[in-house]
């Protein structure tokens, strides 16, 4: 890890690609509504309350699809933030092995039943409060995890699909648990999705 005067630049892994993360420490904001459906996220833990995602469909139609279907099926509810990173995200959405009612001790290696998904990237960028797909090195291989961005981060635009953005409850994402940094953000006794609807 590196440390600057005012900026501290840590690693993460989304699968087996590593990236660089800026913490730069802004003033909270969320962006406004679209016309896309939202997806509402319960969290409970260390965090508790709503978090509202606008979802994207005319920016990556079939990542927002996957999203909603695992959605309105409940696979997300009680799906833990398995790694949550200062500064940088917070990851959840392992349907396979981040369930908080369970062992979760392979939280972010799984996804769901169904095939990964062809890359959608665009110019969209990765701001705070964006929601991305995340993949291994693979470009074609998000699933159904996902990644909410605490910070900027424009070193991801065009390599990763975004599929969404905060427009309510920042203040909650703040407040999800952070993971260990020695170990990549994997987290303790994470946070969790408690029910995730659709609202169109």
């Amino acid at each position: 890890m590196f440390f600057g005067a005012a900026v501290a630049v840590a690693l993460a892994t989304f699968g087996t690609f590593s990236i660089g993360a800026t913490f730069l420490g802004r003033a909270d904001a969320a962006a406004e509504d679209g016309p896309g459906p939202d997806l509402v996220i319960q969290v409970e833990g260390q965090a508790k309350g709503r978090v509202v995602i606008d979802l994207l469909p005319d920016v990556a139609p079939e990542h927002v699809k996957r999203i909603v279907a695992l959605a309105e099926a409940g696979n997300y509810d009680g799906v833990v933030f398995h790694r949550v990173i200062e500064g940088f995200m917070a990851q959840t959405g392992d349907v396979q092995f981040g369930k908080h009612a369970g062992d979760t001790s392979r939280a972010g290696m799984g996804g769901s039943d169904l095939p990964n998904l062809p890359a959608e990237f665009s110019n969209q960028p990765f701001k705070r409060g964006t929601v991305g797909m995340a993949r291994s090195q693979d470009p074609n291989s998000a699933n159904s995890q996902f990644f909410i961005m605490f910070d900027d981060a424009p070193h991801l635009d065009g390599q990763y699909t975004v599929v969404g953005r905060v427009v309510e409850g920042m203040d909650v994402v703040n407040k999800i648990k952070r993971g260990n940094s020695s170990r990549n953000g994997v987290v303790t006794d994470p946070d969790w999705m408690a029910k995730v609807t659709v609202e169109k």
